[in-house]
């Protein structure tokens, strides 16, 4: 492992205006570069975690880098040229072993973090401090998967030699005495709240969880949907258990006035088998952070399967939405598509039909592990059989959308992931990837993530005109 660090140009501003955003910062000036921002983004900072693993595909060394600041981002809520952008649960790629089906974690005592982001007057960025995350007793979280009590997968973590992680890595594996190694404060973090008074609100894709913390990054609250969790403060509907796995609660975002949590899932959930989580059926969950009432909405997606990948507040009623595909423009490791779909989205809530407010009668009915039914199918199973057509007939409706930015047809987006969203002010906005850490494997194997031949994915921030009002 290495210490050396990597600092790339980063040119970007953060000013809010009114409730356009989650927060207020306290200038109203935008600075004078927005306009002049590079069409192409501009890399973010990076420091190399290590640089000794083999690419799998070119036999040669290659860098695992955090960055991965591109999980999610949100403006600082009093000081207009700052930022924060958070990482997932570190560098990550699917493997299977001898002891199943699992992820290889390069960097397995990795810790989520929370990155400040500072922009001096000249467009220079430094990162002024990285917040790691802690469990209440101010020991550090690590990436690594929850139990199955709190919705773990059965994802088995290994280190990147193929050796499972352990509890003890000294020792041979034992299942009672040195058990695979898991996490129950394990966070795969997605979303980013910062509130006023330096807290912070984060969503994940393992239970899903939410969970505050303190501005040191210190535990202090927890919202999920285990009743049998004695760490909660609030609960998430029953339902949200069965969330699809790695496509949780992707995105989170807080009314302007701070009462109200909203998070969007990444995808159709797993409600209440894969079958069904092979739709365009998103869900959206408001959570009332004084009282603990919640509510639903449903978000109608422009093809099956597609992500959700951040919400950014506008009003009380109104946010911006991700939703995006996994192609890459260029080709990537994948092949080329030219009709990769990475797109931001004007959405209202107060369209959209709140799901305890539907009538119950023969044919519909709530069912306290699986939500609202009709005719005895979850609403994700109905949608993907019957239509959404077949939903209006039963007074469900999804909430209004309406296309705000098209990233391949503004930038020629090259990123297979879009998952940062930054409402600037009323014209402009900021876009964000995830670059795995610069990671990626085919068939089990790890290697380095190429854009093109020669271009590895990075951290790339892109602002954008828009009409936000």
């Amino acid at each position: 492992m290495t210490n050396k660090v990597i600092l790339v140009g980063l040119v970007s501003t953060v000013v809010l205006a009114g409730c356009m955003s989650q927060t207020t910062t306290s200038s109203e000036q935008p600075l004078s570069f927005l306009d002049d921002f590079p069409k192409s983004g501009t890399t973010l900072p990076y420091s190399v975690l290590r640089d000794d693993l083999v690419d799998g595909k070119t036999n040669e060394t290659f860098e695992v880098r955090n960055g991965g600041f591109g999980s999610a981002m949100t403006a600082h809520p009093t000081r207009s040229n700052q930022f924060y952008a958070l990482t997932d649960r570190g560098p990550n790629a699917n493997y299977t072993g001898d002891y199943g089906k699992g992820k290889t974690f390069p960097v397995a005592d990795y810790t989520p973090r929370i990155g400040l982001f500072e922009v001096a007057d000249d467009g220079q960025v430094s990162l002024v401090k990285q917040i790691l995350l802690h469990r209440p007793d101010g020991t550090l979280i690590s990436g690594l998967p929850n139990s199955s009590a709190l919705g773990g997968t059965g994802e088995t973590p290994y280190h990147a030699n193929g050796m499972p992680v352990l509890m003890d890595d000294s020792q041979p594996y034992n299942q009672q005495s040195n058990p695979i190694k898991l996490d129950d404060y394990g966070l795969d973090g997605e979303g980013l709240v910062a509130l006023k008074d330096g807290s912070f609100w984060i969503s994940d894709e393992y239970g899903p969880h939410i969970v505050h913390y303190d501005a040191n990054g210190i535990e202090i609250g927890r919202i999920n949907a285990f009743q049998a969790d004695a760490r909660n403060t609030h609960y998430l509907p029953a339902v949200f258990q069965h969330r699809r796995a790695n496509r949780g609660m992707e995105g989170l975002a807080i009314t302007p006035d701070e009462t109200t949590l909203v998070g969007i899932m990444q995808s159709t959930m797993k409600n209440p088998d894969k079958a069904a989580q092979k739709g365009n059926l998103t869900r959206i969950v408001t959570v009332n952070l004084k009282t603990g009432d919640t509510e639903q909405y449903l978000y109608r997606q422009e093809k099956n399967e597609n992500s959700n990948s951040e919400i950014a507040a506008l009003t009380q009623d109104q946010f911006l939405v991700i939703e995006r595909d996994g192609s890459f423009l260029l080709g990537g490791p994948k092949k080329a598509n030219p009709n990769a779909q990475k797109h931001v989205y004007r959405i209202d809530l107060s369209t959209g039909t709140p799901l305890s407010q539907v009538a119950l009668s023969d044919s519909v009915k709530r069912d306290p592990n699986h939500g609202l039914m009709i005719e005895g199918l979850t609403l994700e199973q109905y949608a993907q059989q019957n239509g959404w057509s077949a939903l209006a007939q039963y007074g469900i409706q999804p909430v209004s959308k309406s296309l705000v930015v098209d990233m391949v047809k503004e930038v020629s987006y090259p990123h297979d992931k879009m998952e940062g969203l930054w409402v600037i002010d009323h014209h402009h906005l900021g876009v964000l990837n995830d670059d795995d850490f610069a990671t990626w494997s085919t068939n089990g194997q790890l290697e380095q993530k190429y854009l093109s031949t020669d271009q590895v994915d990075a951290n790339q921030l892109y602002i954008i005109k828009a009409d936000l009002l």
